[in-house]
């Protein structure tokens, strides 16, 4: 994402979450239908899934870096793997 504004940031994380609530629901329900007898606890897991899903996705849409955030090595973030360290040094 290469936007600034959080009001845009936060929009387009909205278009992403709503689709993914949706799919999310329809997961929970289709699997609860495997197990669950009844209607009101299927109805429970399925929304259940579809706000895990969606704050999933809202969490990694709106929640990432901005664009200013750093710049890798030169704004002092050191890679987390010794090796990929070593193979940068020489």
């Amino acid at each position: 994402m290469t936007l600034r504004s959080p009001l845009i940031r936060a929009v387009i994380a909205l278009l992403f979450a709503v689709p993914a609530a949706v799919a999310g629901y329809h997961a929970g329900l289709g699997l609860a239908h495997i197990g669950i007898p009844a209607e009101s606890w299927k109805q429970a897991m399925a929304m259940a899934g579809a706000i895990v899903v969606a704050a999933t996705a809202w969490a990694r849409m709106a929640l990432s870096a901005a664009p200013d955030a750093g710049q890798g090595i030169a704004a002092g973030v050191t890679s987390p793997d010794p090796l990929t360290s070593l193979a940068k040094q020489g």
